[in-house]
């Protein structure tokens, strides 16, 4: 979960031909990237604060530490947003790097609820899938 400044890259359509699908139960992200299917590992919230249910993806910048400077929204109450992002690495006890590469899923609930991928799986995301549906399982 992001607090903090954000602003809005506004988009008025969604890409209908695709999808992202995250898996809590797995702790993994797939999506069609280049004409292939991937699936990564990822960091979940803890304790089930991740939001299941089906969102369209956008990108946000944001000023906050530590997240490079966007984000790929995916939901937002009054005090809180939730979104994909490189995995947040500011509290270094946390071993999020090394979590994320874990192949125990339970090392993968760790964060406040939104969801951190590797940067390169971000990169690829950002590149295919924004303003894409996104279906949290």
């Amino acid at each position: 979960m992001l607090r903090g400044k954000l602003a809005s890259a506004s988009f008025s359509f969604y890409n209908t031909h695709m999808s992202i699908t995250v898996t809590i139960a797995l702790a993994t992200i797939c999506f069609t990237y280049q004409g292939t299917e991937e699936c990564h590992p990822v960091l979940l919230g803890k304790g089930g604060s991740t939001p299941r249910g089906e969102y369209i993806v956008r990108k946000r910048i944001t000023e906050s530490p530590g997240y490079g400077g966007d984000v790929l929204q995916f939901h937002e109450t009054p005090d809180e947003v939730f979104a994909i992002h490189r995995v947040w690495l500011l509290a270094p006890k946390q071993n999020r790097r090394e979590r994320l590469k874990s192949s125990k899923v339970t090392d993968r609930y760790i964060s406040a609820g939104c969801i951190n991928v590797d940067p390169t799986v971000y990169d690829r995301l950002m590149d295919c899938c924004s303003n894409t549906q996104l279906i949290i399982k």
